[in-house]
């Protein structure tokens, strides 16, 4: 492991000449003085896709990407994502690594991972039921058919409504920094994180390159209508050609506005 652009705090991190769990989390660490910090990671391959041959993501996916994909989840309260990723991912309800509990703990972050599936229209998948270790939240507007269903199976209070026929992002995450959630992490898919982006609500990109071509007509990590986002490189580290990278929006770096404050 290599770090090739250290964070640009003055800040000790742990020695990175090895693949571990507390070399990423120091690392990937989030400033503690922020009221809400949104991640988004995603993984893309040299050529720009989103996803491998196969139209999954985790086809692409490296050891040194795999141990930075489980420390997000460790530092983060909630996962973030859209209905469509979770389908086509297979996602369930989620629950941190137990060789983590210590990473979350650290960063004064509850036991349970929460989840939040966003859909306009469409229900949740059968196999997001609610329970007391897995926390489970849909995301959705009051148009949707399946609404009363999601309250009925996970609760009103685990249903946030934002927004008529189309999710309303930023009221979505206001609702859920009122619940208490402030470490998000936004997992996608391209369609979600090109809103979120375009809205200006990103405030970090966890991008994992990854040492791969696919070729093809594949998606990229965002999608959408076209747009123009800054983002600065914060740190940078290499293992094995996978590099992996913390890219903090424009308005984070001194060149945009300062560091001091909160998001």
């Amino acid at each position: 492991m290599r770090l090739l652009l250290s964070p640009p705090d003055g800040l000790f991190h742990a020695p990175m000449d090895n693949l571990s769990n507390e070399a990423f989390a120091s690392v990937y660490a989030i400033a503690s003085h922020w009221d809400r910090w949104v991640r988004a990671s995603m993984v893309s391959t040299v050529d720009g896709s989103a996803v491998g041959a196969d139209g999954l993501s985790g086809s692409i996916n490296t050891p040194a990407d795999h141990i930075a994909f489980k420390v997000n989840r460790a530092l983060s309260d909630l996962v973030f994502v859209g209905a469509g990723t979770v389908r086509t991912e297979g996602y369930t309800p989620l629950q941190p690594p137990a060789e983590l509990a210590h990473v979350r703990q650290a960063a004064g972050l509850p036991a349970h991972l929460s989840i939040a599936v966003v859909t306009a229209q469409s229900a949740l998948p059968d196999t997001f039921t609610q329970t007391d270790d897995r926390p489970v939240y849909m995301v959705t507007t009051e148009l949707n058919p399946h609404r009363q269903n999601g309250i009925t199976r996970l609760g009103a209070q685990q249903v946030i409504t934002a927004g008529e026929s189309r999710v309303d992002l930023p009221e979505a995450l206001h609702q859920i920094g009122a619940q208490g959630f402030s470490r998000i992490l936004a997992e996608g898919g391209p369609t979600l994180l090109g809103q979120l982006v375009a809205l200006d609500l990103v405030d970090e990109l966890a991008l994992t390159l990854v040492p791969t071509v696919v070729g093809g007509d594949h998606p990229r990590i965002l999608s959408g209508d076209s747009l123009t986002a800054h983002f600065a490189p914060h740190v940078i580290l290499e293992h094995d050609g996978t590099l992996l990278g913390r890219w903090l929006a424009a308005r984070h770096t001194p060149a945009g506005s300062s560091l001091e404050g909160t998001s």
